[in-house]
């Protein structure tokens, strides 16, 4: 009896998204080393490559390197299945459903800085969303919505105004017609 193998052949396609989740999880790990004056108030610098995957792409590959980095980021930092995962990742799937809807709105008038910003507030809403419903049994949670709200607009123009300059500096917008579709 022979032993059978079975042997992954990676694609460009695997190739790429690899890099791009690499990418992101550095920005995740280099982000946990900067001290912070609110807890949970964070820049999310990791979406900026969300965001030109999400552009240059589509929404699959944004989807494969958002969830690659919320996994391999909570392993790296020791956060795997803790209460900060399960923000993390109700966060990012939020946000990746807001840009899967943001991406069909006019380009003319929405582009990354507008989708940055919806996508941090689907972030930030869920997150709450989940800490009311699981870690804080009481709607005072509900008070640093201000707070929240004001660092979702400062990160997510910040982050989208990022993710506009490299885009311009690749080449723009490549995504195929394909790519659009959710």
């Amino acid at each position: 009896m022979t032993p059978s193998t079975i042997e992954l052949v990676p694609t460009a396609d695997d190739r790429r998204v690899a890099r791009h989740a690499a990418a992101a999880i550095a920005l995740t790990v280099a982000e946990a080393a900067i001290p912070l004056p609110l807890p949970g108030v964070k820049p999310g610098l990791a979406n900026i490559i969300t965001l030109v995957v999400l552009a240059r792409w589509g929404w699959r590959e944004a989807v494969w390197v958002a969830l690659l980095r919320v996994l391999a980021g909570s392993l790296l930092l020791g956060q795997f299945l803790a209460p900060g995962f399960f923000l993390s990742l109700s966060g990012s799937v939020a946000s990746l459903l807001a840009l899967g809807l943001a991406m069909h709105l006019p380009r003319r008038w929405f582009g990354p800085v507008s989708q940055s910003i919806v996508a941090a507030f689907a972030h930030i809403g869920a997150q709450l969303l989940v800490a009311r419903l699981w870690l804080v049994p009481h709607d005072g949670v509900f008070y640093l919505t201000p707070v929240f709200a004001a660092a979702a607009v400062v990160f997510g123009t910040a982050n989208g105004l990022i993710a506009a300059r490299l885009l311009k500096e690749l080449g723009g917008d490549k995504a195929a017609p394909a790519a659009q579709q959710p």
